[in-house]
């Protein structure tokens, strides 16, 4: 098969061979040829000329991932951006949905926003999208330049972490906030965790003494994740706009958001790679290394996600990937002060992949929940997500095999160099990356320097849901 029209010439920039994976299907002995940056033509068998060819053929070549939740600043400030995006291209991840929460001032308004997109122009491996967020008081007229300036999505939060960088917003802002939202046509995220019974329950195991790692799950149960995920779908309903969960590590989440679009609102919600496997047992295990918000749950709700991905209820699966210094990740007796947030840009491929070959899951599954959903709920589709005619020539390629990931080996700063999923068998790596055509990371090196990376703005202002108002798989 061949989709396009050669070039000019007839000879493409650079071609990709492998087994193509797409969301529907997979393309055995394929291949993937670009001019411009975009691709220019798909097909199978014998390729076309190219000034350049990849041979990876007997590998997996998925569109490359993109990362709709990860907090490149949250520590360190948009320095961060330059070492958690070169760990995204050895990862496979081509565009990273970047969280506003940074140090040390959020992005609330279009000129602090504007100064972060030269950031990341400077200094950036990958191509990189931008939330926009509020402050807690007196911020909804901000929202309007946001949107204006390019921003994919907001972000707001019932939970406060800090007052000016991430802080909780009230009832009364965050309606009004959702009216002014509903109008720019984008989505709104939120951290979905609420703060009364939280701060109830984390005084009384205080009290008690019991600051074990364990205890983070217990003064964070899932009704202070369903509480919060009914207000904020309810005040969606009311405002129409199109109110996302920024992690449900519930099923119950994904149920609740079916009920809200079956009421007739945008409700949605991704879920994060940790609640797909990681469960209580594994905070005791890993300590502070295993702690983020909201936190590992069951191994019975663990199945309950699955299935509720096999319903097509979950968005998208995202990392929440937020690089702590490994120094604000030790547990020393008190879980409370340990920095809440895992690493999982580099692992997120592997593991995922890993995931669906264990339950016997197509790859495809890949493509979709890690490439083309999370470019659509963000705006950024069809020009990232998916191997396709126009897009641009983003690729993640995986080798099949018996692994294990080493959190040595994260292409990050020393002190982000941890994961939880250090030592974990995987069924695959990462060989190759590339970003607009060119390979940015060979398997064993990171081939893009700062500044390859592009700021992508929002293609559209229009809403995905990713399912229909019954609650069906659109």
């Amino acid at each position: 098969m061949n989709d396009a029209q050669p070039p000019a010439g007839g000879i493409y920039d650079s071609l990709v061979r492998g087994d193509l994976v797409l969301p529907d299907r997979i393309l055995r002995d394929g291949w993937v040829a670009a001019a411009g940056g975009t691709i220019a033509a798909i097909g199978t068998g014998e390729p076309p000329p190219a000034k350049s060819v990849a041979d990876h053929r007997g590998h997996l070549v998925f569109p490359g991932l993109v990362d709709g939740h990860m907090h490149t600043s949250s520590s360190t400030g948009w320095p961060g951006i330059e070492g958690a995006t070169c760990s995204a291209a050895a990862g496979g991840v081509t565009t990273c949905v970047d969280m506003p929460y940074d140090v040390p001032e959020a992005v609330t308004d279009a000129t602090v926003f504007r100064r972060k997109v030269e950031a990341v122009e400077q200094l950036s491996h990958v191509d990189v999208a931008l939330y926009g967020t509020i402050r807690k008081h007196g911020g909804v007229d901000a929202i309007a330049g946001l949107a204006e300036a390019g921003a994919c999505s907001f972000k707001l939060s019932t939970y406060e972490y800090d007052e000016r960088r991430f802080p909780r917003i009230d009832h009364n802002t965050m309606l009004a906030a959702f009216a002014e939202i509903a109008k720019t046509g984008l989505m709104v995220s939120v951290h979905n965790e609420d703060q009364e019974l939280v701060e109830h329950l984390t005084a009384e195991a205080k009290a008690a003494g019991r600051t074990d790692p364990i205890m983070h799950c217990r003064t964070r149960p899932p009704i202070t994740e369903s509480m919060a995920d009914l207000e904020i779908f309810e005040l969606g309903l009311e405002t129409g706009a199109h109110v996302h969960m920024a992690h449900s590590s519930l099923a119950r989440g994904f149920d609740i958001a079916a009920d809200f679009r079956r009421a007739g609102g945008k409700a949605s919600g991704e879920a994060c790679l940790q609640y797909l496997c990681m469960t209580e047992e594994d905070i005791i295990r890993l300590e502070g290394f295993g702690k983020c918000n909201p936190p590992f749950r069951t191994a019975a709700e663990v199945e309950r996600m699955w299935a509720a991905l096999a319903a097509g209820k979950i968005g998208y699966v995202s990392t929440d990937h937020a690089p702590w210094p490994r120094e604000r990740k030790v547990y020393r007796g008190d879980i409370f002060t340990v920095g809440a947030g895992l690493t999982g840009m580099q692992s997120f491929a592997p593991v995922m992949f890993t995931l669906l070959l264990e339950r016997g899951l197509s790859p495809s599954l890949l493509a979709l929940y890690c490439a083309e959903r999370p470019a659509r709920f963000h705006g950024l589709f069809p020009r990232k997500g998916a191997i396709r005619i126009g897009a641009d020539a983003d690729l993640c390629v995986i080798e099949q095999g018996d692994f294990r990931f080493d959190a040595a080996e994260i292409r990050d700063r020393e002190d982000a160099r941890w994961s939880p999923y250090d030592g974990r068998a995987v069924k695959g790596r990462v060989a190759a990356t590339y970003l607009r055509g060119h390979c940015i990371w060979n398997g064993a090196e990171v081939l893009a320097k700062p500044g390859t990376g592009r700021f992508v703005a929002r293609q559209h202002r229009d809403t995905y849901i990713g399912e229909d108002a019954t609650g069906a798989a659109a």
